[in-house]
């Protein structure tokens, strides 16, 4: 009898894992199949919903016809987005330029600082780290106005370092990572001590090969979270060539709504690849999370 219950509850589970897998998949499936149908197909499937978004009414009268397999297949929108339309891949590489120093940087100075926080226990410090909890918790419209103020003051306003400067040192990466590194016994630290390791080697030979999960997690984590941003080029970027392509997209729809599949495809592959690669040290570090000790 137990027995039963155990198989009833594991299907149980996995009818229910199933459905949300489908639920957070469907948009991404069908904005994928989307982009290789004609842009009659897509009018005469979705054409009153985004009539009804570019009119300003909230009632769609016209049922919306979800298809995920195209009556003909075309290439055409991926053609006018590579080749007749160029301005979409400057909008891309505007994207890449942005987000990859990012996610250098902020790797970079969280390694060190969280190696600092990490070493070193004091009053001072503890309250430091504790400035950078608050920091995090924050959300970024809050501190969308002073980077503005101290961007014009810096007089980097309209520049690329306007977007970085601020992403180079979000506290996000330092608190997680921190939290990873405090987990690492001491008696390896002492014994690297003993054999004559400086610090420089105990930090790259002890505490990042041990990181590795948490710094891949949030190498992934920062990418997604700054490939996606959109308040802080508006803000903070007044020239519209240097803006990224998660700002331009909100512009497609109103055009053709074939290209917006399209561009929006090409959109996601740098996030899924990333994913892809690092899925194995995300898994890790969410495992370990639950061991992680302040």
């Amino acid at each position: 009898m137990k027995k039963k219950k155990g198989i009833l509850r594991r299907a149980f589970l996995f009818v229910v894992a199933a459905l949300f897998a489908v639920s957070f998949l469907m948009p991404t499936v069908l904005a994928i199949s989307n982009s290789f149908m004609t842009q009659a197909e897509i009018n005469a499937n979705y054409g009153s919903v985004f009539a009804a978004a570019t009119s300003g009414k909230t009632y769609i009268s016209k049922a919306v016809n979800l298809k995920f397999i195209p009556d003909k297949v075309t290439f055409s929108q991926y053609i006018t987005t590579f080749i007749r339309s160029p301005e979409y891949l400057i909008k891309f590489w505007n994207s890449v330029i942005l987000v990859v120093p990012i996610v250098i940087l902020q790797v970079g100075v969280a390694a060190v600082a969280a190696y600092g926080f990490s070493r070193w226990r004091g009053k001072v410090r503890d309250s430091i780290f504790f400035f950078y909890v608050i920091l995090m918790l924050m959300p970024y419209q809050v501190t969308l106005v002073p980077n503005y103020l101290v961007s014009d003051w810096l007089g980097i306003l309209n520049t690329r370092w306007a977007i970085i400067f601020p992403g180079a040192f979000a506290p996000f990466s330092v608190f997680l990572l921190t939290k990873f590194m405090r987990r690492i016994p001491v008696a390896q630290i002492e014994a690297a001590k003993l054999d004559g390791s400086s610090e420089w080697q105990i930090f790259t030979r002890i505490y990042l090969p041990q990181c590795r999960a948490a710094l891949y997690s949030i190498a992934i984590l920062v990418f997604i979270d700054y490939w996606n941003m959109v308040e802080q080029p508006l803000i903070l970027l007044k020239d519209a060539e240097m803006q990224p392509l998660s700002v331009y997209l909100s512009t497609i729809n109103s055009g053709e709504i074939g290209l917006a599949f399209a561009v929006a495809t090409i959109y996601m592959i740098p996030s899924l690849l990333l994913f892809l690669h690092g899925e194995e040290y995300l898994v890790e570090c969410i495992a370990q999370s639950g061991s992680v000790k302040g």
